[in-house]
């Protein structure tokens, strides 16, 4: 009897730490968003030329009563931003036009979960990567494979 809840506990720990690994669960209206940087190198096309590591982490609070987000640079000084005009559906799906806090953040637009690539007159240029993968390259591991850029919003008409 012991063997069997030993591992079941065992399975839910390996459950819970693929689901924590993977932003599976977050917290209520919250998402983060890892990216990564091409050190010493130039990016060619999905490929960094120089060594790809582990970039800042942008969090984003979705605020659906009040059509807001809020949205900060996790690990620095830098202070939070604050999107006003939104329209909010959840965490995972929002839109807000750019105001004067835009030139700090990476996207004004999360759909399912992932950023959509504001303008680059007024985000930031980014590349996303998995969490497990950016925590790998923030240890000094290398990862191979493509980083592509965030999908682009589509034109406004």
């Amino acid at each position: 009897m012991v063997r069997v809840w030993g591992f079941v506990i065992l399975i839910l720990a390996g459950l819970g730490f693929a689901a924590w690994a993977s932003d599976f669960i977050t917290m209520q209206g919250e998402r983060t968003i890892y990216t990564v940087e091409c050190r010493s190198g130039a990016w060619a096309g999905d490929r960094c030329a120089g060594t790809l590591v582990a970039g800042q982490r942008y969090r984003y609070r979705a605020l659906p009563p009040h059509n807001e987000v809020i949205f900060w640079t996790a690990g620095t000084n830098e202070p939070s931003g604050k999107f006003g005009d939104c329209t909010v559906k959840d965490g995972r799906n929002w839109v807000c036009k750019a105001n004067a806090d835009a030139a700090r953040s990476i996207t004004l637009q999360m759909v399912e979960g992932s950023p959509v690539a504001g303008p680059a007159s007024v985000t930031r240029p980014f590349r996303a990567v998995s969490k497990w993968r950016w925590l790998l390259l923030q240890r000094g591991w290398s990862t191979h494979g493509d980083v592509p850029p965030a999908p682009a919003a589509p034109p406004a008409g």
